[in-house]
């Protein structure tokens, strides 16, 4: 990794508000990252004011709980009353004067409006700072069925796939089985599903496609499933996960013990390195910005698939991004600490071009 410049090191504090919870069905798991990455930024000498997307400025006590209990234990409540046509996010954006008043916002969400680029436009109009990527990449990357397009345009490897809610028989001829099947914009692998037969596969429809959610169906592939950071346009080392379930499942994620993840993998060297190079690929195809997590599973003839492509990969105790930082050399705080000052600069950068263009 490249060494933090020691002016960057040296330089005084931030506020950095961190923007978590929002109103998504992943709300739990964006509440424990927000929380894990509010604590990181403390460590490392920053101001820090932790805002719930849906609800305000979060109590320190309430702060407290969430770290000690863990994902979905010790959930805020949506505490601000909105009308029903407003969008908690926009309303919390728009009159959360803590935003505003920070350096930069440190967006810890996941799902929903905070992972599709929602978010990100509210905060650019506002003309606020922030981390991670703008509405452009969170919209392509959200959406699974565009990533895996424009994956395979490009030439990247992906499991073949079928977008749009069908029969189950249809499937099965066309992918084969056992078969993935989840909404095609979901993340931390809620509803998803791996289906056995043509009538798991009704099944799993009709959970995955809950809410009106468009319906992704992906051939399964056997084989080792790795992951690869991305940090300041730099792959970090490559992570191998082994999950308790034959699939890496929201319980596998989240719960302690119910996964086995090497960092640096114990792979070949060659293999490292491809991946990493594919995963910098995939980030720049995407146009993300300051840090993303690459998925792969790498089959029985030593073949990698790319399976998705995360904008805001979790950061949790628990979360791989910490993971591949730490064997890195990168301690947690540290790695809050460059994705914090990395929107500084870029949010820098576009005032100077907003400026620029108003001469």
């Amino acid at each position: 990794m490249t060494v933090v410049p020691a002016e960057d090191r040296c330089r005084d504090r931030l506020h950095v508000a961190v923007l978590m919870g929002g109103s998504s069905e992943e709300r739990g798991v964006s509440l424990a990252s927000g929380c894990e990455v509010a604590a990181a930024l403390r460590a490392a000498g920053h101001l820090v004011t932790s805002i719930d997307a849906a609800a305000g400025v979060m109590p320190a006590a309430l702060e407290r709980r969430i770290r000690a209990s863990g994902i979905g234990r010790a959930e805020a409540p949506l505490a601000r009353a909105v009308p029903a046509n407003v969008l908690p996010e926009a309303e919390v954006i728009r009159s959360e004067p803590g935003l505003a008043e920070a350096d930069v916002v440190f967006v810890a969400l996941h799902g929903g409006a905070g992972e599709d680029g929602t978010v990100q436009t509210l905060l650019e109009v506002a003309g606020i700072p922030y981390s991670g990527s703008g509405p452009v990449a969170c919209a392509l990357a959200m959406d699974k069925d565009l990533t895996k397009r424009l994956l395979r345009d490009e030439g990247v490897a992906t499991p073949a796939w079928i977008a749009g809610a069908a029969a189950g028989g249809e499937v099965v001829e066309r992918l084969g089985l056992p078969v993935i099947v989840k909404p095609v914009s979901g993340g931390s692998s809620v509803r998803l599903a791996l289906a056995r037969s043509a009538r798991e596969v009704d099944e799993a429809t009709v959970v995955a496609g809950g809410g009106g959610d468009v319906v992704m169906y992906e051939a399964y592939v056997r084989g080792r499933e790795l992951t690869v950071g991305i940090l300041g346009g730099e792959a970090l080392p490559v992570v191998e996960i082994e999950p308790e379930h034959e699939l890496f499942d929201f319980r596998c994620k989240y719960e302690a013990g119910m996964a086995v993840e090497t960092a640096p993998a114990r792979i070949p060297d060659a293999l490292a390195e491809a991946l990493k190079a594919e995963a910098l690929r995939v980030h720049g195809l995407l146009r993300m910005e300051h840090f993303s997590r690459v998925d792969f599973m790498v089959d029985g003839k030593g073949k990698a698939w790319c399976l998705e492509a995360n904008t805001l990969p979790g950061l949790t105790g628990n979360s791989l991004l910490p993971k591949a930082g730490r064997a890195a050399g990168l301690e947690f705080p540290e790695l809050c600490d460059r994705i914090s000052r990395l929107g500084v600069r870029a949010g820098a950068r576009n005032q100077a071009r907003s400026r620029s263009r108003n001469r």
